[in-house]
């Protein structure tokens, strides 16, 4: 780089560049080792891709089915999509990632188009007249609470 060559001071080029004096002491560290391919531009690291042979065997595995890979359900999420690749591949996808790579191989968003047949009505039912009123959060209070430590009628 011109800047490093004409030794122009560290303060002065993060200045001009508008970054800290941090990354121009270590482009200039890159530059003295490495010469201009040290500071060249490597492009934004971007998402991790998977290969076509890669994405082939997602799809297999995602054929499989959930079951196949130790959930209980038949239900893919795009958690558990990312969980997989990250076990198949090593590479690690966000879920919007996940979401976008299923989407460009032809996979869409899909809810059962009725219920399951091993549902039970009877045991819903049971567990939303008994279980939930336990476990569901308090309702607050109507009026307005005290953010003192102390009382009002203790003072």
């Amino acid at each position: 780089m011109a800047c490093f060559q004409g030794g122009e001071k560290n303060r002065e080029i993060a200045a001009a560049l508008r970054v800290s004096e941090r990354s121009v002491e270590r482009w200039r560290r890159q530059w003295r080792e490495d010469g201009h391919a040290g500071v060249a531009l490597k492009g934004s690291p971007g998402r991790p891709r998977l290969s076509d042979a890669q994405r082939a065997r997602l799809e297999r595995e995602l054929e499989r089915g959930p079951l196949a890979h130790g959930w209980t359900d038949q239900r893919w999420t795009l958690a558990r999509v990312k969980t997989l690749i990250g076990r198949l591949f090593h590479v690690s996808y966000a879920v919007e990632g996940t979401w976008r790579l299923l989407r460009r191989n032809g996979w869409s968003w899909q809810q059962p188009a009725r219920r399951a047949i091993e549902r039970d009505d009877d045991a819903v039912e049971l567990w939303k007249r008994e279980v939930w009123p336990r476990v569901r959060a308090p309702r607050r209070r109507t009026e307005p609470g005290w953010s003192s430590k102390t009382r009002p009628a203790s003072r």
